[in-house]
């Protein structure tokens, strides 16, 4: 998958966590902590998008990205990866 596909089911997760986060305008450069979201929340949003990627890694392999864009390349990185 491409980081561009994999942002929307980012901002899906983050939603469905955060609820309140409904409507948010979502940016690349946005941090999961700077929208709310607490180190359960984080590790949530995480599982769900890997979930729905059917991609299987070990969550730690997640902790390096410091924002949405960045998670999601990174992401995508781990897709090339697992082909």
């Amino acid at each position: 998958m491409k980081s561009e596909e994999i942002l929307p089911l980012i901002h899906e997760a983050i939603v469905e966590v955060l609820p309140e986060l409904d409507g948010h305008d979502f940016q690349e450069t946005d941090s999961l902590e700077a929208l709310g979201a607490n180190s359960m929340d984080r590790a949530e949003i995480v599982m769900i998008v890997l979930e729905a990627m059917n991609l299987e890694i070990p969550l730690v392999d997640t902790f390096g990205p410091q924002n949405l864009g960045e998670l999601a390349r990174h992401l995508a990185d781990k897709t090339e990866v697992a082909r």
